[in-house]
């Protein structure tokens, strides 16, 4: 029995692109000079084949590691509006002779007024990753509410990741078979009525957005006691509600039983990620403090973070090691020292800092009132928070 592997969101827009005869002639992952990659583990790199899952664990095709070459096995059968996932050629027997239009946003009135005189249409929603200005449901929210106001339009939802505007040029001429495409015109003057509505619940603005505020340093360092005083002033001065993801708290819960080797750090890491992105989507506020010591999986949360339509502030708590093992308030470099301690961040383990933090604080011989009118000063600064 083949391995399994999930694909990333885009890979996954990819292949339904690839199965559903969008990217015909193109059949296969990897080709020379094609954007649809798909990067397997190195462990699954020399599989004779590897079976493509989706997050539910659904086989949905069989892919040859060496060619890229993709047997489909089933097509997506979840997820919001599935019914308006035609493929190219459900397309072209239902919608032959219309007018198709490229969208990305929810139709301004200039546009719909432009649109009014273009005949029957076919508007096709590109909601694949990386494409949208609103999320995937809210675009086709949004699509179909433009819809009502046109005359004899329908909806259709195109996966088509963003890999440039030739690319997602070509996938909606795919679905034309020689029919117009066209632009919906300019974005003249604003979004009014359902469509508002819909645009600015999806999009809130800055002040409103899904927030994850991720503190890293040493530990020691202050970012769990500063994590804390900034919660505490932003439930004081604002109606946001929040969650902590402390790192300590998440190993007694959400982590329980992982052990401190690195690989286990990391994993205990990106599930602090996968909690803080749920939070960012559904626009709450997470704030988060553990070590997080490397660059890339710090990198990977910040991705599930922006993946997920919120904002990744990233605050490092830069004490040195020496005020930090000054400190040790809980004796682990002591214990590290005499080697009790394996993998200990700061001596036997390396500490990677951040090179794209929002904020650099240092605690050394400051007050946590102090050091934390640095981080307010960045978040009141950036927009995203009025402290």
């Amino acid at each position: 029995m083949p391995k399994q592997f999930c694909p990333t969101p885009r890979e996954l827009d990819d292949l339904e692109l690839l199965t559903n005869g969008a990217l015909a002639p193109l059949t296969a992952f990897n080709q020379p000079g094609s954007p649809v990659t798909l990067v397997l583990p190195e462990e699954l790199a020399g599989e004779p084949e590897v079976e493509l899952v989706d997050p539910e664990g659904l086989p949905l095709a069989r892919v040859t590691p060496a060619t890229g070459e993709v047997e489909p096995l089933t097509h997506p059968q979840h997820g919001p509006f599935r019914r308006l996932y035609l493929s190219p050629a459900q397309v072209r027997e239902q919608y032959a002779g219309r007018t198709f239009v490229v969208l990305d946003d929810g139709l301004y009135d200039g546009q719909l007024a432009h649109l009014r005189e273009a005949g029957p249409l076919v508007l096709l929603a590109m909601v694949g990753h990386g494409t949208p200005a609103l999320s995937a449901p809210a675009l086709l929210r949004a699509t179909l509410a433009g819809a009502a106001e046109l005359p004899d339009a329908v909806v259709v939802a195109v996966p088509a990741s963003f890999h440039g505007h030739e690319f997602i040029r070509t996938v909606a001429e795919s679905y034309a078979a020689g029919d117009p495409v066209i632009s919906p015109g300019t974005e003249a003057d604003r979004h009014s009525g359902r469509i508002a509505e819909i645009v600015h619940a999806d999009q809130p603005g800055a002040g409103h957005a899904g927030l994850v505020l991720f503190f890293t340093g040493l530990s020691g360092s202050g970012k769990s006691t500063l994590a804390q005083a900034l919660m505490d002033r932003i439930l004081e001065q604002t109606d946001r509600t929040i969650t902590s993801l402390d790192g300590d708290v998440v190993r007694r819960n959400l982590s329980a039983g992982l052990t401190f080797s690195k690989e286990d750090r990391e994993t205990n890491i990106r599930r602090i990620g996968w909690v803080a992105a749920e939070i960012a989507r559904h626009h709450g506020l997470a704030v988060c403090s553990p070590i997080a010591p490397f660059a890339e999986t710090r990198a990977q949360v910040r991705q599930m973070v922006e993946d997920a339509g919120g904002v990744f502030f990233l605050v490092h708590v830069a004490t040195p090691l020496e005020e930090c093992e000054r400190r040790d308030r809980k004796g682990l470099y002591a214990k590290a020292r005499a080697g009790e301690i394996p993998e200990f961040t700061g001596i036997s383990s390396p500490y990677e800092e951040p090179e794209d933090a929002a904020v650099r604080v240092d605690t050394t011989g400051r007050s946590i009132e102090d050091a934390l009118g640095d981080v307010i000063t960045a978040l009141r600064e950036s927009g995203y928070l009025d402290l």
